[in-house]
């Protein structure tokens, strides 16, 4: 029976297309009670950069050729490559040296006659800040532009309700909470018509083409369901796990933690840090070899060679950055393990560098 589930096309009427169906809208429900919205306002796609790239295409195609975007500089490089691509110009919003977004000018740039579209993430992916969404939204409301919130990054670390925020769009991603690789999902508004990305079925209600991938959602579904009744212990763990890091890294010299330092303000698993006197890559390869993997906004560690424009927006050093994070997958010994190696790595790098 499972087979069957797995093998068959749930837009078909035969008993295993059925069977099908049924477990593709059990995971649909599932993902929308997660995110506090209705199941006909999931679409499922094959990740989030699938799900901004329908987002950023479809909100511009509704509203007509020639149209702008708004901004942050610190936006995931599927949103600023997206935006690029499907609008006619992007009008670009400064942030503060924690992350956040300058609210007074991301205003100024939706009242602008060209802006149709406004991109604002939940929270940022490489320091954990928290966006003031509820702002962005209220005043594109005010002046009628369209806002896509990219939540990957904060999606099953802090509660998030579609319907309460008031987005028109909102892009997901399973792996990033615990689901499996190539599915997420695009959440429209209530009577938002956007025109797919994708096309060459009816699928999705018509809104994304293609056959589903009914194994992928039945797993974001799942972890969806579990993380419904376990987000805030979950947080709570992570939050505990990044305290834990957090003072190891600050009894380090020359160590600036990045972001917000308040926990509201920040997600309870990103930590991302300033390490002065050492490149960021010897850092990483000596982490890596005592167990503990970590990532860097320099250019040495980065695929496009560039350093992290979230970090250079910031006007902090991408060079010497390096950023931790916790999860589902975490473990106390992982986390005991990086206290104890991050001091011992950075110690055993800088008295090279002074002894060289």
């Amino acid at each position: 029976m499972i087979e069957w589930v797995g093998a068959a096309d749930p837009g078909r009427v035969h008993t295993e297309g059925r069977m099908a169906r049924v477990a593709l809208e059990d995971a649909r429900d599932r993902v929308a009670e997660l995110f506090g919205t209705r199941s006909r306002q999931v679409v499922f796609t094959s990740g989030a950069t699938e799900s901004i790239n329908a987002a950023t295409f479809g909100a511009l195609a509704s509203v007509g050729p020639g149209r702008e975007v708004a901004m942050a500089r610190v936006e995931h490089s599927a949103v600023r490559e997206a935006s690029e691509r499907y609008a006619a110009g992007i009008e670009i919003v400064g942030v503060d040296g924690t992350g956040v977004i300058d609210l007074g000018a991301m205003t100024a740039a939706v009242r602008r006659p060209n802006v149709a579209l406004a991109q604002c993430q939940w929270a940022n992916h490489e320091v954990g800040t928290m966006q003031p969404v509820a702002d962005v939204v209220a005043a594109c409301r005010e002046h009628r532009v369209l806002v896509h919130v990219d939540a990957a990054a904060a999606a099953g670390h802090v509660p998030i309700s579609f319907d309460d925020v008031g987005a028109d769009l909102m892009s997901l991603s399973a792996h990033k909470l615990g689901g499996p690789r190539g599915i997420g999902a695009l959440l429209v508004r209530r009577g938002l018509r956007v025109p797919p990305l994708i096309l060459g079925g009816s699928q999705e209600r018509a809104r994304r083409g293609g056959l589903e991938d009914v194994a992928a959602a039945a797993g974001f579904g799942a972890a969806a369901s579990e993380l419904r009744e376990r987000l805030a212990e979950e947080a709570a763990v992570s939050r505990a796990y990044l305290a834990e890091l957090r003072s190891a890294a600050s009894a380090i010299p020359d160590v600036e933690i990045y972001g917000p330092v308040g926990e509201p303000d920040r997600l309870p698993h990103i930590l991302c840090l300033g390490v002065g006197g050492v490149e960021a890559e010897p850092v990483l390869i000596g982490l890596d070899q005592a167990g503990v993997a970590a990532h860097s906004g320099s250019s040495c560690s980065s695929e496009s060679l560039e350093p992290s424009p979230v970090l250079e927006a910031m006007g902090v050093d991408a060079e010497h950055s390096l950023r931790l994070s916790v999860g589902w997958s975490t473990a106390g010994a992982d986390v005991e393990r990086a206290a104890r190696v991050l001091p011992q790595v950075i110690g055993r790098l800088r008295a090279l560098m002074a002894g060289g």
